[in-house]
């Protein structure tokens, strides 16, 4: 993607403390339709920023942005959070209805979230507007996202929302491990995207694949995603789809990534209520170290608001309809995972709904023989477990092929209740 027209430069020195310096700059662009923005030589701190189309936004390697945390700084917006609409302070980077935008060099996008964190965790999560997201995209397409470093996001990292054609390559992910919510890329509602040769090292989820809850006003699905050759630090999760899915989540395939004290690897969550469908996904070429549960298939997430009804804890069966949520046709392997602190993979679906069509083969799970038991998963009454293989419940047409595991404590596939046509070639 190459946006004509001679480039814009930016220097840190001529700031003189501005915080609209950045955005007067985009606006000049905005009113010639479009151009090419590079900023260099320093700091720049700024509020938040609106993007234009045909953009080109260079941050190179010697320029840092940093972003205020004055909340006067942030207009306050009606958008997207954790899957439903409400009032949030906008993106610290935003675009809404924007094409052709291409965001690459390799300098700093500093969120400098300590004072909404601190805020986050003093209010016990009451607090009036949602944190912004570090850099949020809505309703776009055709946008590139190279070899940035981003740090110290305020909540989610990246989230494009309801966005097409988009690459994310070469980027970084630091925020720290206790951070609240930082997730390090929330595609949400998107179609066509790549997540390629990127690091996350988070306090949340490494990427987490949304499609919106039951309360979303549009439902709006998730499909088409690559995410390949990436590597996972720390996060709660490495590669997770849901919980918020109720637009329906499919065709991801994930290959050839590195998780590293991610909680759990894989890891699908969602609940009774949300509805949707997580279907078509393909995994293979994983290598896991220091995990709870490489891999985790749950539909009785109790998490967030609602997650306390009895709908979403009660093991009995219920009425199947619109709210009930599927999971089906997922392909695992060549997977190899060491240190596994929990068990090898949890398989949970619903009585009334099993989890249809799971293929895990040609992999190896080697459980840690030194630590104490833990919850695999989050769900009402969930056992704590460690050294132990499979849990697998409610499911149909499952398939486990050419496993090994080391350290085990019992049999390999150590729950195995309600699973019709369970094949076992262990």
């Amino acid at each position: 993607m190459i946006i004509d027209g001679k480039p814009l430069f930016l220097s840190a020195k001529n700031q003189n403390k501005d915080k609209l310096y950045v955005q007067k700059a985009i606006d000049q662009l905005r009113n010639t339709e479009g151009g090419h923005l590079i900023l260099s030589g320093g700091t720049f701190y700024t509020g938040s920023l609106n993007l234009c189309s045909n953009l080109h936004l260079t941050i190179e390697a010697s320029a840092k942005l940093v972003f205020s945390d004055d909340r006067q700084d942030y207009p306050v917006i009606t958008s997207r959070w954790e899957g439903r609409e409400k009032s949030l302070y906008r993106a610290c980077i935003f675009g809404n209805h924007i094409d052709n935008i291409v965001l690459d060099g390799s300098g700093t996008i500093d969120g400098n979230g300590f004072s909404w964190w601190k805020e986050f965790r003093e209010k016990n999560k009451q607090i009036g507007h949602a944190r912004p997201y570090l850099l949020s995209l809505e309703h776009s397409q055709h946008v590139q996202i190279k070899d940035l470093h981003f740090v110290n996001s305020p909540s989610w990292t990246l989230h494009p929302f309801d966005c097409n054609d988009c690459l994310i390559d070469g980027v970084s992910v630091k925020n720290p491990f206790d951070s609240p919510n930082t997730d390090g890329i929330d595609p949400e509602s998107c179609h066509n995207l790549r997540i390629v040769n990127s690091i996350f090292d988070v306090g949340d989820d490494c990427i987490a694949i949304k499609a919106g809850t039951e309360d979303a006003l549009q439902k709006l699905s998730c499909e088409n995603i690559v995410i390949s050759n990436c590597n996972m630090l720390h996060g709660h999760g490495g590669v997770v789809l849901g919980s918020e899915m109720s637009g329906g989540i499919r065709n991801v395939a994930i290959n050839n990534c590195t998780f590293m004290n991610t909680d759990r690897g894989i890891r699908f969550k969602t609940r009774r209520g949300r509805g949707g469908i997580i279907e078509n996904i393909t995994i293979d070429n994983i290598s896991m170290n220091n995990v709870l549960c490489p891999i985790v298939m749950n539909l009785y997430y109790f998490c967030g608001e609602k997650g306390m009804d009895k709908i979403v804890w009660d093991k009995a069966s219920y009425p199947i309809s619109t709210a009930t949520p599927a999971i089906k046709h997922i392909r695992i392997s060549q997977l190899s995972v060491m240190h596994i602190r929990s068990c090898v993979s949890l398989i949970y679906g619903l009585p009334e709904m099993p989890i249809e069509d799971v293929n895990i083969s040609n992999s190896s799970f080697c459980l840690d023989s030194d630590c104490s038991p833990v919850e695999p998963a989050m769900f009402a009454d969930a056992p704590k477990l460690t050294q132990k293989g499979f849990f697998v419940e409610n499911t149909k047409n499952c398939k486990l092929s050419n496993i090994s595991i080391s350290n085990n404590n019992g049999k390999k596939v150590f729950h195995n209740i309600n699973n019709e046509n369970l094949t076992l070639n262990l």
